[in-house]
């Protein structure tokens, strides 16, 4: 899904042979505006540039989630760096589908965030092979088919109540520190200083900081 930001017009005059490796470049000295230590095009919002000519361009944003309010900022830091270069007319878009990934980061901007203080996103893996249904599930179900073969009539209700759940053991990542590079850290609240981080402190060094969730 794609929606217009904002269209905007400067009066500068157009530089000639403006093409998109140009903007990409120029765009890469646009800071996030949470984060100033990455660029928009680090942290892999901006998702297309087309360039119509000299001095029109279209840009094509994806929000980091889809309540981010800091879209409007970016979408102005973005005119104004344009319109700085000569772009007469800049057409934002924003583009919804498919839905930002910490996937999308360079390998620069994490880096950038373990320097700034901020722990990068570190993904969860999901240990298939430890997949089982308890006991207690089979126990239920045997119980349940003796109900049947007793009472047939209530054969559908018993088999509506009987329900079969598995269990998958999920790995935690070990969250380093930025600061001391430790893994002994513990969670201290899924929200830090916005509703991408969560709170984390190392037990090593005693220090809390912030850790950029994965998703």
């Amino acid at each position: 899904m794609t929606a217009t930001v904002a269209t905007a017009t400067a009066v500068a005059p157009a530089k000639a042979g403006a093409h998109a490796e140009q903007i990409w470049t120029w765009l890469r000295t646009v800071p996030d505006p949470e984060i100033p230590v990455i660029s928009i095009v680090d942290l892999g919002i901006v998702r297309e540039i087309c360039v119509a000519d000299d001095s029109t361009c279209d840009i094509t944003i994806t929000p980091t989630y889809s309540g981010c309010p800091a879209m409007q900022v970016i979408a102005d830091a973005i005119t104004a760096a344009l319109h700085a270069h000569g772009i007469v007319q800049v057409r934002l878009h924003k583009q919804l589908s498919p839905a930002w990934t910490t996937d999308w980061m360079s390998a620069a901007a994490k880096a950038a965030l373990r320097d700034y203080g901020i722990a990068p996103p570190a993904h969860q893996v999901i240990d298939i092979s430890r997949l089982h249904r308890p006991a207690t599930v089979d126990r239920h179900l045997a119980h349940a088919a003796a109900e049947r073969e007793a009472h047939p009539a209530a054969d559908r209700a018993a088999t509506a109540r009987a329900a079969i759940s598995r269990r998958a053991t999920v790995a935690t990542p070990h969250i380093a520190c930025p600061l001391c590079g430790s893994t002994h850290t513990t969670l201290v609240s899924q929200f830090g200083s916005t509703p991408c981080k969560a709170l984390y402190q190392c037990q090593t060094c005693r220090e809390p900081f912030d850790y950029f969730k994965p998703h």
